[in-house]
């Protein structure tokens, strides 16, 4: 078992001001990656409930390494990397499972080509949540900011949609599949 406090207390005990954020925010995704689960648990799917709750108060571990002073952290990397900044220390404490879900969270998900494509500061590998649990992890995300506007606040689904149109129309395409999926009510 892994306890997510005291994994993040670890990283995270000398930026109080990014420790807030991080415990704010993935205390919201975990709130609704919870109830994706607990609903798809009902429709019969097989949900490892333990695992979303620590995976998601753990997907954005690797913030502390970025350079993003606005969160509190002053790392080298840029934000965009903080997956793969997240994967590495939960591959280092022994997580590899969790690991996979910091990697993968970004946006809906990132392919090789598009890495490679807009030379983005990231291995060229895919990164694309695969589990089901790495997939709900990724869309409860989408609906929590970490900013300071709007921080505590879900986001609409029209407000995703037209976000993650800035990035190609198949990223929205995935969005609606899981919110048919996951949060069928809201369609």
């Amino acid at each position: 078992m892994i306890y997510p406090a005291k994994l993040i207390g670890q990283y995270y005990s000398n930026t109080p001001l990014a420790w807030q954020i991080l415990l704010d925010h993935s205390r919201l995704v975990t709130r609704k990656a919870l109830k994706i689960g607990r609903f798809l648990q009902s429709q019969g799917d097989s949900i490892d409930l333990q695992f979303i709750a620590e995976a998601a108060m753990l997907h954005d571990i690797g913030m502390i390494l970025t350079d993003t002073p606005e969160l509190g952290c002053h790392g080298k990397g840029a934000y965009l990397q903080h997956g793969i900044k997240g994967k590495e220390i939960l591959e280092k404490e022994g997580f590899p499972r969790h690991a996979r879900v910091c990697e993968r969270h970004i946006g809906v998900g990132l392919t090789a080509d598009e890495i490679r494509q807009q030379q983005l500061p990231l291995p060229a590998r895919d990164m694309q949540p695969e589990t089901l649990e790495e997939q709900i992890i990724c869309y409860a995300d989408l609906f929590y900011s970490k900013g300071n506007k709007n921080r505590n606040f879900e986001k609409s689904p029209a407000k995703i949609r037209e976000n993650l149109k800035k990035y190609g129309k198949n990223k929205v395409r995935v969005f609606d599949r899981w919110q048919e999926k996951f949060e069928p009510e809201l369609i």
